[in-house]
């Protein structure tokens, strides 16, 4: 196994506060997220970038942690999400996603709140074929699909 480069500073905004870090040049987003700065939340599924698990935003771009290097985000914004929940409770994704019964394991919410999110921040009023399109690079195993996008029309339409 060929060992890491050695760890140099890393300076990002996560979640909207100032970090510096130490992080090998090979260290890849999803690692320094999960093992260095135990922010858990964003999963690692499929370590391809075809699950979407793992979707964070960089500058509030939906990409996927797994397949970006940790260094690349030096002087970037970096949110997780643990950074999308105001602080009195949940952000109207996330609501949606509750009360609609939009999760069965949870594994792949974080991706789809962060993806749908994202969509809706860009896009307050999509259509259903908008947000198909959308959520279509995240997979679940557990629903047929219609839970997660009436969660996220459900968002959009403020119906909750």
């Amino acid at each position: 196994m060929r060992s890491m480069s050695p760890p140099r500073p890393l300076r990002l905004t996560l979640n909207d506060r100032p970090v510096e870090t130490s992080c090998p040049n090979e260290r890849i987003l999803l690692d320094l997220l999960r093992e260095d700065l135990n922010l858990t939340g964003t999963k690692r599924g499929c370590d391809l970038g075809t699950c979407g698990c793992c979707t964070v935003w960089i500058d509030g771009r939906a990409t996927l942690s797994c397949l970006t290097l940790a260094r690349s985000t030096e002087g970037h914004s970096v949110t997780t999400i643990e950074g999308v929940s105001p602080a009195t409770g949940l952000n109207p994704v996330q609501k949606a996603f509750v009360e609609r019964g939009a999760t069965q394991c949870g594994f792949c919410t974080p991706g789809f709140i962060m993806t749908a999110t994202a969509l809706l921040r860009d896009h307050p009023h999509p259509s259903r074929s908008e947000i198909t399109e959308a959520i279509a690079g995240n997979l679940c195993r557990c629903t047929g699909y219609t839970k997660i996008i009436e969660a996220i029309e459900s968002a959009a339409s403020g119906d909750r």
